[in-house]
């Protein structure tokens, strides 16, 4: 019974989280704090004035802003105000509020560096750094004005955490996020052990009294400087962990939060791909009446593997809760010229669909953070079974067509839903995938009225169906992609079935709703 209530529990946070893109609850979470932060300033909790708390973060996102708009000018990228008041909230969050107007030039340098950071510590149009991070590293080693890292006093703890928690539920890094904790913990208290001192006191104050879980669960998290696939974040995750022991030094150099954070995006910089580039309209194919395959073609060429995604930057006016940037599944193939994504609208869409479908030949969008490890094994002896509902189709079209234009010739077993038959994205690939390789697909349609093809069956997926269409289930690697409570209703489907959990893999992209 409690695992049931907690099933249920976990299922209505999903819900609720997965109504917002990853950015927004992000935006939410640090106004939140900021808030918490002046309420409990006004109650004596702490020692700042919330005159002073809001000065801070007011003037920390006005200069973020207006030094944005001018780099973004002078470089001719898109404007992401949203970026811009994200980094703008975390520096006032690290950086003292304003004792006194001589502040000023601190923030103003600090937020020039962290604007700055984004356009010119890049390479192909890629920053390196978290740009809060390496401002207050450069603000160190210039004029010596460091971060105080004041959201880790005890009384904000419990909002930290709560609410970092639910980020890091959203965009599936809890694994990365605890290996930090746990080594940075460990390597705190290693190096006070040989150093003499009371481990006791040092457990107790980088718990409740450091910067550890505000740059655990907001800074070390941030897609693009971190790396794009599970080992490698594992890695990037020790090693920030280790360098955080604030007495670990070199000569006269301490470690600092800021500083093991920025050495670790060096290290997510060189393993993961560069990929950040304009892709233009080039076409776009309707499916139906709400499905969309929109074709574009890339500024610069890109390698990725069948499976993965990118965020794409949309600006445009009066954007709502969803925001500018959204994750899309690549549907094209590798061994295509152009980018393809598959768009499904509902009604009402996100105003960042809505410009979407509404966009003239002129569209452009930004392309960047390439991730997913939702990819095929390298192993081609590997029985494979694919399982999409709806728009989940896209990585499998990427997929198939890779397949079919390699003349891999692997066993694959597909079971594709739709609710209509009108809905049935993407058949031309998967029929010529059938003629030419061993691809075989079976279309379910939930509302079926006759059978227009012996591999179209009516009805939904589920158990009985997956024994039918794929009888060798049990020797097969599952890749399951769809809507969330499909995924999960299907993952259970196949555990009930005796296939081993280490078979099923599943598609998750935060943003995604």
């Amino acid at each position: 019974m409690e695992k049931i209530r907690g099933k249920r529990i976990m299922k209505f946070i999903d819900l609720l989280i997965d109504r917002i893109t990853m950015y927004r609850l992000l935006l939410y979470y640090l106004l939140a704090l900021v808030g918490a932060a002046m309420l409990f300033g006004t109650l004596g909790w702490l020692t700042y004035s919330p005159y002073s708390i809001l000065f801070t973060s007011s003037y920390f996102v006005i200069t973020c802003l207006v030094i944005n708009y001018v780099f973004a000018k002078v470089f001719d990228a898109p404007t992401n105000w949203e970026s811009s008041i994200l980094t703008a909230l975390i520096l006032s969050l690290i950086i003292t509020p304003a004792a006194s107007f001589k502040d000023i030039t601190f923030f103003t340098a600090a937020a020039g560096l962290a604007i700055a950071s984004k356009y010119l510590l890049a390479i192909r149009y890629k920053h390196i750094f978290n740009p809060a991070a390496i401002a207050v590293v450069l603000t160190a080693f210039g004029p010596q004005e460091s971060a105080s890292w004041w959201v880790g006093a005890s009384v904000l703890l419990p909002i930290v955490v709560v609410g970092g928690l639910l980020i890091s539920r959203k965009i599936r890094r809890l694994g990365m996020v605890l290996t930090f904790i746990a080594t940075a913990i460990l390597s705190t208290l290693f190096f006070v052990w040989l150093s003499g001192r009371d481990t006791g006191v040092a457990l107790q104050n980088v718990i409740l009294h450091s910067s550890l879980f505000f740059l655990a669960f907001v800074m070390l998290t941030e897609p693009w400087t971190s790396p794009a696939t599970k080992g490698k974040r594992i890695i990037y995750a020790l090693i920030v962990g280790i360098l955080f022991a604030p007495a670990l030094h070199v000569g006269s150099i301490y470690s600092t939060p800021e500083l093991a954070l920025v050495v670790g995006n060096i290290f997510a910089f060189l393993v993961s791909p560069m990929v950040k580039t304009r892709l233009y309209l080039k076409d776009r194919h309707l499916f139906g009446k709400r499905t969309e395959d929109i074709e574009f073609t890339p500024e610069r060429a890109f390698n990725y593997k069948p499976g993965q995604y990118v965020e794409l930057t949309l600006p445009h006016s009066s954007a709502d809760s969803r925001g500018l940037r959204r994750y899309f599944t690549l549907a094209s193939s590798p061994t295509e010229d152009t980018i393809r994504f598959g768009i499904r609208y509902y009604d009402p869409s996100s105003t960042f669909k809505q410009t979407l479908r509404e966009a003239d030949d002129d569209l452009f969008i930004s392309a960047g953070q390439l991730g997913g490890d939702f990819t095929m094994p390298s192993d081609k002896k590997l029985k494979l079974a694919f399982i999409a509902g709806g728009i989940g189709v896209t990585p499998f079209r990427s997929m198939v067509k890779y397949l079919s234009d390699t003349g891999d010739d692997r066993s694959v077993k597909m079971i594709y839903s739709e609710r209509t038959v009108d809905d049935v994205t993407y058949s031309d690939v998967f029929e010529e995938a059938r003629r030419k390789v061993r691809v075989d697909t079976t279309y379910v349609v939930n509302e079926l009225k006759s059978l227009p093809s012996p591999h179209v069956r009516p009805g939904q997926i589920n158990a009985e169906l997956i024994k039918t269409a794929i009888p060798d289930y049990l020797e097969r690697t599952f890749y399951i992609s769809g809507p969330q409570p499909m995924v999960l209703t299907i993952k259970e489907n196949l555990i009930d079935l005796g296939v081993p959990s280490s078979q099923v893999k599943v598609d998750y992209f935060f943003g995604y709703s």
